[in-house]
């Protein structure tokens, strides 16, 4: 009989819940509407930095600081490169934020991004979350109630509802948080329809990181690049997490390509402009047929069918070889995340839902 190995486990990966990734599937028969990629490819310029990078520079290790990447960043966002921290994409600057800066309580709403509370228990960090208001937007009073020592996460816009902020509503929280760190995951603020980003304020609040994907917007899932913007004192810590786990985590090609995202504004904005113009057309006639959606300011749309529960209407559409994301917890089991394709995507999506 097998020995079973899991005897070697500690106690914290014993009591650890991983978080579960979107399915990836294996072959092409399905439209992937569930991982919140950018249906379009990235810009040339991104693709010719990458094959300039793969030469036989590729022996050597990338630079562990970024700087050009950093120094791209800075620019783009108005900041100081000694401002800026590069990451092997968000989640692992999520992940040592977590370690770097929450200690005694955390709070994140009960309806958002399901690697908070993976962090929290990785960290042993106790946490509260916060209901969202019935139309799942996010309570600021929630977030500026007097408890010292108390750190704040929340992506702005929120996932998977794709509800937003405003900026003076998420200073407000920033500001009456001032003795902790306060994270804003902008993960999807490039889709939204004012400039949601709080980034340029980071030198007036030492307390606030602002944390980027290039994941998204940048259409850039597969070569994972993230980046933080804060204090110089945040980014410290930050690099103190990274250096003792790996100094050099974002290699060569990678970092050639996302500093190549940063000076192709014009063909992102233009990409944007038509995931956003798809989002509005499909919620327009999803809303005329008597689906409830979620107002979104992301690349992706909250969607509950009238006629049928979650796992259903789930079932029905990877039947018909659409893949959706659904979250089984009670208070969204019969909401479907569903993000945005290309016209021809949706447009099939549109028929089976019509069906």
């Amino acid at each position: 009989m097998k020995r079973d190995v899991r005897e070697f486990w500690n106690e914290r990966v014993r009591g650890l819940a991983p978080y579960t990734p979107g399915e990836q599937p294996r072959d092409q028969r399905f439209i992937k509407l569930n991982t919140n990629e950018n249906p379009y490819p990235p810009s040339p310029l991104v693709v010719e930095a990458v094959k300039q990078a793969a030469d036989d520079r590729l022996r050597l290790y990338p630079d562990p600081e970024c700087w050009e990447l950093r120094e791209a960043a800075a620019e783009r966002f108005g900041v100081q490169p000694e401002q800026v921290f590069v990451g092997n994409g968000s989640d692992e600057i999520l992940a040592f934020a977590f370690g770097a800066f929450f200690a005694d309580k955390i709070l994140f709403p009960d309806v958002t991004y399901s690697f908070y509370p993976v962090y929290a228990r990785l960290w042993d960090v106790p946490f509260e979350r916060p209901l969202l208001n019935d139309d799942f937007s996010i309570n600021p009073g929630d977030y500026t109630k007097d408890a010292p020592h108390t750190g704040v996460v929340f992506p702005n816009p929120n996932a998977p509802t794709g509800r937003s902020m405003d900026v003076p509503t998420v200073l407000s929280i920033v500001k009456a948080r001032k003795d902790s760190v306060v994270i804003v995951d902008e993960a999807y603020a490039a889709f939204s329809k004012e400039n949601l980003s709080v980034a340029r304020f980071v030198t007036a609040n030492p307390n606030l990181l602002t944390i980027h994907t290039l994941s998204k917007f940048a259409s850039l899932a597969g070569l994972r690049v993230g980046f933080a913007i804060g204090d110089e004192n945040l980014i410290e810590g930050l690099r103190r997490m990274r250096d003792s786990f790996n100094s050099y985590t974002v290699d060569r090609l990678a970092q050639a390509g996302a500093a190549a995202v940063m000076k192709d504004r014009a063909y992102y904005e233009y990409v944007i402009r038509k995931v956003v113009d798809t989002r509005e057309r499909v919620s327009t006639v999803l809303s005329s047929r008597g689906f409830e959606v979620i107002p979104s300011d992301a690349n992706f749309l909250f969607v509950r069918c009238p006629s049928r529960k979650g796992e259903d209407f789930f079932a029905y559409l990877r039947e018909r070889g659409i893949l959706t994301r659904r979250f089984n917890e009670n208070r969204i089991a019969d909401f479907l995340r569903v993000s945005i394709g290309t016209d021809s995507d949706m447009d099939i999506f549109l028929e089976a839902c019509r069906e």
